[in-house]
C-alpha cells in the first residue's frame, strides 16, 4: 500500500510540473477577468500617457485604450459617433453646441464622470498658456483662453449630465476636433496629480498598470466599463522593439501577436506564412522634409525650391516602400476634402536646383544638418535610410548633408523648439479634415506647437480662417485649394509620400480594424 500511495503522490506531482509549465508559455497571457492579453510590438516607447501633452502615435496608441471622448469617430472612417455624449444639439448660428451626457459612468478611480469633469478638462487645456506642453489645443481651437484667435468662449456645466460650449466664431470641424484623441477626457482627480502622465486615468475599456520605461507598457480589462461585455481583451502589453525586422521574427516566434511598423520589403514574408495575417491601414498621412523657415540659408524660398527639385521621390518609394506609398506633392493626402490636384510637383531636376541655389547667392552650395527620424513611423518605415538617399542627392549641387537624431521625445522636443534646420516629419490625419493638416501644421498660429517649420503667410492664415468658420464645404474646398497654391510656391516642406502603412499579426487576432488616423481602441479585438 505505501509503495502505491507514493507512486499515486509522485504521479499528482509530475502531472502539477506539466500543468505548471504550459501556464508559463506565452499563450498563457489568459486573464482571470476574461480574455487573452494581447502582446502589441512597436517601435518606440510613449512620450507620455496623458493625452493632452503628447502629439505623437507611439502614445496615443497607449492612451486610445485608457481615455475616451465626448464624441468618436467610426470603427474605420472619421464620421462623427455618440461617445462619452450620448447626442449633442448644434444652434443655428453653430456658435452653441449642446452636450447630452451618458449617465452613471465613473472613472477608473471612481471619481464620477459628469459635466464639472467635461469643464475641468477644458479649463486646464484652455487655461495654461503653455502650447509647448499642450500642443494640440491651440492647434485645434486657434490658441488658448484669452487669446485673439481662440475658438471656445465658454464652457459650462448646464447640470450634471449637461454641458454647453459656447464659441467666438464658428468652426466647422468642431466636433471632429472634439473627437480626437488629445482630447479625451480624464478623471479631474488624477490630473491634479503631479505624476499623471504616468498613472493615467480615463473612462475607457482598459486601466493602466504599469510603465518600464524603454520596454514595456501594460493595460487590464476595466471590468467596471460601462458597455458592457467590452472589452474582449483581458488585457494588452505594449512591447518596444526599435528595429522593424527584430519585431517581425518576434511575432513569426509568436512572441508577438500584432505588430505595427512592418517593413514594406517584408510583406512576402508575412503573406507565406500560414500562421500570420497582414493588416493595411488607409492612407491619411504625409511624409515630408521640413525645413526651418526662420534659419539661413532655409528663409530663402529659391533653397527651399532648390532642394525640392533634388529629392527623387519615385526612387525613394521603389526602394523604401515597396510600391506602398505614392508621391506626395501638397501638404495634405488626396483622401482629404479640399485637396488641388492641379498643383504640379516639383520635379526631379538638377539643373534646375543649381540655377535656383545660384540666384539664392549659394552656388557653390553650404553644409547643413538633415534630421533623421529615430523610430518607424507609417509614413516613414526607416528614417536612416530614407535620410541617406537624401543626403546623396543633395551632394549633386555640393550641399553637404551631416544625417543627426535624437530619441525620440528628445527628437519631438526640439524640432518643436526650432532647433533643426532640415528635418524629417510626417502626420496622420487626426479627424479627416484638411484644417487638421494646413492650419494645424502650417499656420503662423501653431508655431511652437506642431508648425515645426515655422512657417508664416498672411495670405495662407487668413484662407485658413475664414474656412475654418464656413459651414459650406464646396466654399472650404477653394478656400483650402487656395491656400495650398500660396504654400507650394512658398515651398516650406518637400511633401515626400501618402503611404499605406503595414501591420502584421498573428492568424488568432480578430476585430481589428486599423483605424485611418492611425489610432483606435482595441476595444473589438479578439484572439482565438
Amino acid at each position: 500500500m505505501k509503495k502505491a500511495y507514493w507512486l499515486f503522490l509522485i504521479s499528482v506531482l509530475a502531472l502539477s510540473l506539466a500543468l505548471s509549465g504550459c501556464s508559463s508559455s506565452k499563450k498563457s497571457n489568459s486573464s482571470a477577468k476574461g480574455g487573452d492579453v494581447m502582446i502589441y510590438g512597436k517601435g518606440g516607447d510613449a512620450v507620455s500617457l496623458d493625452p493632452a501633452i503628447v502629439t505623437d502615435g507611439e502614445s496615443f496608441i497607449v492612451t486610445q485604450q485608457i481615455f475616451e471622448t465626448l464624441v468618436k469617430y467610426g470603427k474605420d472612417n472619421t464620421n462623427i459617433e455618440p461617445g462619452l455624449a450620448e447626442k449633442w444639439d448644434i444652434s443655428p448660428d453653430a456658435l452653441t453646441y449642446t452636450f447630452h451626457l451618458r449617465e452613471g459612468i465613473k472613472f477608473q478611480d471612481g471619481t464620477d464622470f459628469n459635466a464639472d469633469a467635461v469643464v475641468k478638462n477644458f479649463q486646464r487645456w484652455a487655461q495654461s498658456k503653455d502650447p509647448a506642453k499642450f500642443a494640440y489645443y491651440p492647434s485645434m481651437f486657434g490658441g488658448f483662453e484669452g487669446d485673439k484667435g481662440h475658438v471656445i468662449k465658454e464652457v459650462k456645466a448646464v447640470d450634471a449630465k449637461t454641458v454647453q460650449f459656447t464659441l467666438n466664431r464658428p468652426q466647422a470641424p468642431f466636433l471632429k476636433n472634439l473627437a480626437m484623441s488629445p482630447f479625451a477626457i480624464a478623471s479631474p482627480t488624477a490630473f491634479a496629480k503631479a505624476d499623471f502622465g504616468k498613472h493615467p486615468v480615463g473612462t475607457g475599456p482598459f486601466k493602466f498598470v504599469s510603465w518600464k520605461p524603454g520596454d514595456t507598457i501594460e493595460v487590464t480589462k476595466n471590468d467596471k466599463y460601462w458597455q458592457k461585455g467590452l472589452p474582449k481583451l483581458g488585457g494588452v502589453k505594449f512591447k518596444v522593439i526599435k528595429d522593424n525586422s527584430a519585431r517581425l521574427n518576434s511575432l513569426v516566434k509568436g512572441e508577438l501577436d500584432l505588430m505595427d511598423g512592418l517593413n514594406p520589403s517584408d510583406m512576402s514574408k508575412v503573406k507565406s506564412n500560414s500562421k500570420l495575417q497582414l493588416f493595411e491601414r488607409p492612407s491619411m498621412n504625409v511624409g515630408y522634409i521640413g525645413f526651418n523657415n526662420q534659419k539661413a540659408p532655409f528663409d530663402k524660398k529659391e533653397v527651399r525650391q532648390a532642394i525640392s527639385h533634388l529629392i527623387n521621390k519615385e526612387d525613394i518609394i521603389k526602394n523604401f516602400y515597396e510600391g506602398t506609398a505614392e508621391p506626395a506633392k501638397n501638404p495634405m493626402p488626396p483622401s482629404v476634402a479640399g485637396y488641388d490636384d492641379d498643383i504640379q510637383d516639383y520635379d526631379y531636376n538638377v539643373e534646375k536646383a543649381k540655377e535656383l541655389l545660384k540666384k539664392a547667392g549659394y552656388e557653390k552650395g553650404f553644409k547643413m544638418d538633415l534630421w533623421a527620424m529615430p523610430v518607424p513611423r507609417p509614413y516613414m518605415p526607416n528614417g536612416q535610410k530614407v535620410a541617406e538617399a537624401i543626403q546623396a542627392s543633395l551632394k549633386q549641387v555640393n550641399i553637404d548633408a551631416k544625417i543627426v537624431t535624437f530619441e525620440w521625445a528628445t527628437y519631438l522636443e526640439k524640432l518643436q523648439a526650432g532647433e533643426a534646420p532640415v528635418f524629417m516629419m510626417g502626420w496622420t490625419g487626426d479627424n479627416g479634415d484638411a484644417d487638421n493638416f494646413l492650419y494645424t501644421l502650417l499656420d503662423k498660429d501653431t508655431i511652437g506647437s506642431n508648425n515645426y517649420a515655422r512657417y508664416s503667410n498672411n495670405d495662407v492664415h487668413k484662407l485658413l480662417l475664414e474656412a475654418q468658420s464656413t459651414a459650406d464645404e464646396a466654399k472650404r474646398s477653394e478656400l483650402y485649394k487656395k491656400a495650398q497654391e500660396i504654400i507650394h510656391e512658398d515651398a516650406p516642406w518637400v511633401p515626400l509620400v501618402h503611404s499605406k502603412p503595414q501591420l502584421a499579426g498573428s492568424s488568432t487576432i480578430k476585430g481589428f480594424v486599423p483605424h485611418p488616423t492611425g489610432t483606435q481602441s482595441f476595444i473589438d479585438t479578439s484572439m482565438k
